[in-house]
């Protein structure tokens, strides 16, 4: 887990699906930390966004200005396996699941792409700097 982490950490853009403008939701959390952090260019992913914090939203990875080395999910996991069966299709090969967003299903999918999965771990408690 600890390659799979530092993988996530190397990645320069970031796609956050699910990101949230409430800020009482870990969306909202997850995207603003990891932008804090400034070391990432984050897009955020949410269909029914126009803006978050005053940056541009996305409906889709497909809308995305560039194509992200990393996604984060903070979603339901039928949204989670839908966005990723996206994401692979578009290259993507590395992945975080927020707690509550991964299944089986999703698991499956990236073991199969071959892909790197960081589960299990909150990226709010996750300090990028102990996998550098």
């Amino acid at each position: 887990m600890r390659q799979a982490v530092a993988a996530f950490f190397r990645a320069k853009i970031i796609a956050v699906v699910g990101a949230s403008r409430d800020e009482r939701k870990y969306g909202y959390k997850v995207y603003r930390r990891l932008k804090s952090l400034g070391r990432y260019t984050v897009y955020p992913v949410n269909p029914l966004a126009e803006a978050i914090d005053g940056d541009q939203c996305y409906k889709n990875l497909a809308a995305l200005p560039r194509l992200p080395d990393a996604v984060i999910f903070i979603t339901p996991p039928p949204r989670t396996a839908a966005v990723m069966r996206e994401a692979l299709d578009l290259g993507v090969r590395i992945f975080w699941t927020q707690p509550g967003a991964e299944s089986p299903e999703v698991v499956r999918l990236a073991e199969e792409a071959g892909a790197v999965l960081v589960r299990g771990r909150c990226v709010l408690v996750t300090d990028p700097e102990e996998f550098s």
